[in-house]
């Protein structure tokens, strides 16, 4: 695999062959990865898989039409012709007043800081398949437990660079390490699975195997017996696993392109207070090894931590550089290139602040509510933020869990939901989204 500065070499090379081809500006991705996969199933292995992949994607711009083509071809002829083949294209495509590179005097220039997201160790397959044994051994040996779907353990290593004709030149590796446990419980049709699973950058973050492996059967085992509940409106209380999904849901709709096209439920709420004034969501791509660091975004431009909620209020939008253009404001480093075509948008680490309470300090005074730990479905409205998900997970009667629930579904609008916030003390710190439990009083479950 190139290194990052070679990487950015054969990103800049591309540039210039689009610029020699008649191209007005003009900006280069290019990415490679290597991964290597075992998975374990009953004890026995079930599969090995390695893959390598290496691609890159050229966007040129005439005036203000544009073309994006990539190739995984990399000799100087196929490059060429790429180039060649990107001209044609814009020459034919409409015109799009909002399109562009990044403003220049907005490019981040090197040198950067290390983010700490290259493990140097590589484990051997040898040692990811003990990973993944061990961590499904731990699952198995739960009392009641009955089968498995499988532990699989996995590392790789990519490389991204970005090129422009107006001035960056950039990149920058990383490595990854996961490992995942799912098994069943129960007999017929009383049968429950779950899972658990982490990835890190460094092997050395992940919790030990059997861990892992004995949380899946943990998790399994406690969904055992689950049953159905009334309806009605009460407290629901997410569980961090699926919290974070509710911070997903404010993200998008942050975003420039949807507040461009008046497509969001935060549509005319910048600057409105939309949670609890004590609420603060932060983004910081240069957490040290953060699974979403990094120095500069997809077209050049720095990224910086930011609050984007500070005292329950949105401080600002989410923005490439042609949501920007079209909102008549300033690109915020929020745009994200994977493969071809314009950038979209995406954010570095995110946390949602820890409140006081503890998890039990927050259910305390639910006489009557449900604990949620997965949700199932898309039933999200985007544009009205109105939420209706199924979901799974426990009763909670007079403060404390009381046995599993399925097959229910719990609703609200999200401004709501979210104005009615209150999180818990447990934050940990190993998502891309981490967020501590979360309660939400006055949404609908629907049940029996």
């Amino acid at each position: 695999m190139l290194s990052p500065e070679q990487a950015s070499d054969r990103a800049q090379d591309l540039v210039e062959r689009a610029r020699r081809a008649g191209a007005d500006a003009a900006d280069v991705v290019y990415g490679a990865n290597s991964s290597e996969g075992i998975q374990i199933r009953l004890g026995k292995l079930e599969d090995v898989e390695r893959s390598e992949s290496e691609h890159i994607s050229l966007r040129v711009f005439l005036g203000q039409r544009s073309a994006s083509i990539g190739s995984s071809d990399m000799s100087p002829q196929a490059l060429d012709e790429l180039a060649a083949r990107a001209i044609d294209m814009a020459r034919a495509a409409p015109e799009d007043r909002y399109a562009g590179l990044a403003p220049e005097e907005l490019l981040s220039h090197g040198p950067w800081q290390d983010l700490d997201v290259i493990d140097p160790s590589e484990p051997s397959p040898q040692d990811l398949r003990a990973m993944a044994e061990e961590a499904e051994e731990a699952a198995r040996a739960v009392a009641g437990i009955t089968n498995s779907d499988g532990a699989s353990a996995s590392s790789g290593s990519g490389v991204f660079a970005l090129a422009t004709s107006h001035g960056f030149t950039g990149g920058y590796g990383s490595t990854s390490h996961s490992l995942s446990v799912s098994v069943v419980g129960g007999e017929g049709a009383a049968k429950q699975r779950d899972n658990a699973w982490r990835s890190a950058h460094h092997g050395a973050d992940l919790p030990p195997p059997a861990e892992i492996g004995s949380l899946a059967g943990e998790r399994t085992v406690a969904r055992l017996g689950s049953g159905k509940m009334k309806s009605g409106a009460m407290p629901v209380v997410f569980d961090p696993r699926v919290a974070g999904s509710l911070i997903g849901h404010l993200i998008g709709a942050m975003s420039g392109s949807s507040i461009a096209r008046r497509s969001s439920f935060l549509l005319d709420k910048l600057g409105e207070q939309i949670f609890a004034p004590g609420i603060v969501i932060v983004e910081d791509p240069h957490t040290p090894r953060g699974l979403r660091s990094r120095m500069f975004d997809g077209e050049g431009l720095a990224t910086v931590k930011r609050d984007l909620i500070a005292g329950g209020k949105v401080t600002g939008w989410l923005l490439d550089s042609a949501s920007a253009r079209q909102l008549g404001m300033t690109p915020t480093g929020h745009a994200a290139r994977s493969g071809g075509g314009a950038p979209s948008v995406s954010v570095g680490n995110v946390h949602l602040a820890a409140g006081e309470l503890s998890p039990a300090e927050l259910m305390a005074d639910i006489k009557d509510g449900v604990y949620v730990t997965e949700l199932i479905g898309q039933g999200v409205n985007g544009v009205t933020g109105d939420y209706s998900r199924g979901a799974t997970g426990f009763r909670i009667v007079n403060g404390e869990l009381a046995g599993p629930v399925a097959e229910i579904t719990v609703a609200g609008n999200l401004l709501a939901m979210f104005a009615q916030l209150t999180p818990a003390n447990d934050l940990e710190w190993y998502r891309a989204i981490n967020v501590p439990t979360v309660r939400v009083d006055g949404m609908t479950v629907a049940g029996d």
